[in-house]
């Protein structure tokens, strides 16, 4: 049974691009060689055209991104804005969405990094933000949101400085990588009040009905 699409768009809008976008829906084999298929031709645009407006069709769960991660890498990888890091404001980047799958309950979001601390050497992966409850109406987070401006029972979890908001990129050494997952659940988790992502990823084991994701990356300007 075929699903509505479930997006997570980048709208930064860096040296002049538009935003990439990502389109996840149910899984089937002749889904991932399409997607693949489709994101060789989206690099042949971008590639002739110089523009990232493309829209990849993929399948929502994890094995299928990863079959085609290397494909629509360089669409989604661009360069984070100062602003949402240590070194600028520090605020949350604006994300929007379309409407998730059928059955979905509510939303859920983490950001983490993978190549903390160096990226030539990872040894762990370093969260900088979990957010849960989000309602399934919700379509978007603004730029800076604050934990009493989410929607519905909307909260944040706590990252790795055990903080309960947002804390962007600081990578000490290196350019990193930042993923952006976006969670569409067929159950509420209620019962969750701050949790860490480990905490989120074991109560929502089970209970994902769609997943995207973009990736941002950042290297420090100052040493």
């Amino acid at each position: 049974m075929a699903t509505k699409p479930v997006t997570l768009d980048d709208h930064w809008d860096i040296a002049g691009r538009s935003y990439s976008e990502v389109v996840l829906r149910e899984t089937t084999t002749l889904d991932i060689v399409e997607a693949r298929e489709e994101a060789e031709e989206a690099r042949e645009v971008i590639m002739a055209n110089g523009r990232s407006e493309v829209t990849i069709v993929a399948s929502p769960m994890r094995a299928a991104v990863a079959l085609i991660q290397k494909q629509i890498v360089s669409l989604d990888g661009e360069e984070i804005p100062i602003s949402h890091t240590c070194e600028g404001e520090d605020v949350s980047p604006l994300l929007r969405w379309t409407e998730p799958p059928e059955g979905t309950r509510s939303l859920a979001l983490i950001v983490d990094d993978p190549d903390a601390p160096d990226p030539k050497a990872p040894r762990m992966t370093w969260v900088h933000w979990v957010v849960l409850g989000l309602p399934a109406g919700a379509g978007s987070l603004p730029e800076g949101v604050a934990q009493e401006a989410l929607p519905g029972a909307g909260r944040f979890g706590r990252n790795d400085w055990k903080h309960a908001e947002y804390g962007g990129p600081c990578p000490p050494i290196g350019r990193h990588r930042y993923f952006h997952k976006l969670y569409a659940l067929d159950v509420e988790l209620a019962e969750l009040k701050t949790p860490t992502k480990s905490e989120l990823l074991e109560a929502m084991e089970g209970h994902v009905l769609a997943h995207t994701e973009l990736v941002g990356t950042y290297q420090k300007q100052a040493p």
